[in-house]
């Protein structure tokens, strides 16, 4: 019985197993977006949806070689319910008509090699487990393959169970219910539609346009189908195609014409508040930005885009006018200050201006006669010893110190120079000259620092 049984699903496996492969479509799957406002579009391809944008290709025209365009839309658009129904339907539909058959030839294949095996295995709990094995793979096949011969997995399955059942009461062994049940896939609530025609093709073009809400996307689409309409003239109705070509042309048009004038919005005011900004003039770039807001709500809002950019662009100046105007302030607030410290380090800089030869000298190893040696530790000790009875402002606490480091530098120049020429050491005519370029550097860099202090702020 248990033989004769499995005979017969065997047999039955081997017939569905050398079914006929069907040939694979040349063409891509075509998917369709239907909207909320009841409008469809067709996508060459899988759609995707990233967060709230959904991007698919579009044809310009049904031609096997016309090219594709990408789009993206607001993902809020489209109804998701009808547009995955009919998503499960194409794929379905391509599937049975590509990969079915030999997904299912080798699935037969398998289930006959697991039950051809029963044949050979000796030990009667092996047997069952090896048709259970086959059992399983059928029974969950077709949930997973779009229901593709079911009526041939019921079949076998039905064969599978009465051979269960036989090897289990063969063997003396109860009856187990927890076999994997069989299960249909979803149903195709959604009819695959045909192909759409040319003047559907344009039509989709032109939608999707009207939908798009990044400028030059909605241009490149207007643009294209303008030319499809020429290059297609004598294929399309002509009433038809010339109404749509004229909606096309004006549509491009106001949409050229609106960049156009947004372009204009952007090269007058954001060099006025580039030119407010190094003004420190708060109040200039504050009516900016109220103007650029009347400008883009007299223009309709038709460039978000263009204007959050220009409004970010005229905050950054305001923000660096406000900073420029603090600076200012506080500048003539301890401007003062900074004038009665550069008067009074005015001797100071003096001397260390009168030592910058013979620190120039020493640097390149040009010489540095005794008598000038002494000049410029002379100096730099009157230096030091007013430097050090002056008080700086807090601002410029560094700059003082740099002053009196540069002068010490000067210092040890000065006595390594000495020391090289009574040893003849030129190891230390060469430290000497490294010390030398310290104190010109700190000396011309605390100048440089003080000037600054003095001069109004101004932006970089």
């Amino acid at each position: 019985m248990v033989h004769r049984t499995l005979a017969r699903a065997m047999l039955l496996v081997a017939f569905v197993a050398t079914a006929r492969v069907s040939a694979a479509a040349e063409d891509a799957t075509l998917f369709r977006l239907f909207l909320k406002d009841g409008g469809e579009i067709v996508s060459y391809g899988e759609v995707a949806r990233v967060d709230s944008r959904v991007v698919f290709s579009i044809k310009m025209s049904p031609a096997a070689d016309a090219p594709l365009r990408l789009v993206n839309l607001d993902a809020d658009l489209v109804d998701w319910t009808r547009t995955d129904r009919y998503a499960y339907a194409a794929r379905a539909t391509r599937y049975l008509a590509t990969r079915a058959d030999a997904d299912y030839a080798v699935l037969a294949d398998q289930v006959a090699r697991t039950l051809s095996a029963v044949a050979y295995a000796d030990d009667p709990a092996a047997r069952l487990r090896l048709v259970e094995t086959a059992r399983s793979a059928l029974a969950i096949w077709p949930s997973t393959h779009y229901n593709f011969r079911q009526a041939e997995v019921r079949q076998m399955l039905g064969l599978l169970d009465d051979a269960i059942t036989d090897l289990k009461a063969a063997s003396g062994a109860g009856f187990d219910l927890s076999l994997v049940a069989y299960a249909d896939a979803p149903p195709l609530l959604e009819t695959v539609l045909p192909p759409p025609t040319l003047k559907e093709s344009i039509e989709q073009v032109l939608l999707a346009a009207r939908l798009s809400d990044a400028p030059s996307e909605r241009e490149t689409l207007l643009a294209s189908a303008i030319e499809r309409l020429d290059a297609e003239a004598n294929a399309l109705p002509g009433d038809w195609a010339a109404t749509t070509r004229a909606a096309a042309h004006a549509s491009l048009a106001s949409e050229v014409a609106l960049d156009a004038s947004y372009q204009s919005v952007v090269d007058n005011y954001a060099p006025r508040a580039y030119e407010a900004a190094r003004r420190a003039d708060v109040p200039g770039i504050e009516w900016i930005l109220a103007r650029v807001r009347q400008r883009d709500a007299a223009l309709g809002r038709k460039r978000p885009g263009v204007i959050q950019a220009l409004i970010a662009e005229v905050t950054a100046q305001l923000d660096a006018a406000r900073r420029l105007r603090l600076a200012r302030d506080r500048w003539t607030l301890r401007l003062p200050a900074y004038r009665d410290y550069s008067s009074r380090m005015k001797l100071p800089l003096s001397l260390f201006t009168e030592i910058t030869r013979p620190l120039e000298d020493i640097k390149s190893l040009a010489g540095g006669a005794p008598n000038r040696l002494a000049t410029v530790e002379q100096k730099v000790e009157q230096f030091v010893q007013l430097a050090l009875g002056i008080a700086p402002p807090e601002e410029l606490a560094s700059t003082h110190a740099l002053l009196v480091s540069a002068a010490n530098l000067a210092e040890n120049a000065a006595r390594l120079r000495r020391e090289a020429i009574l040893t003849g050491d030129l190891d230390r005519a060469w430290d000497a000259s490294s010390a030398a370029a310290g104190a010109l550097m700190l000396g011309e860099r605390a100048q440089d620092e003080l000037r600054a202090a003095l001069s109004r702020p101004q932006l970089p």
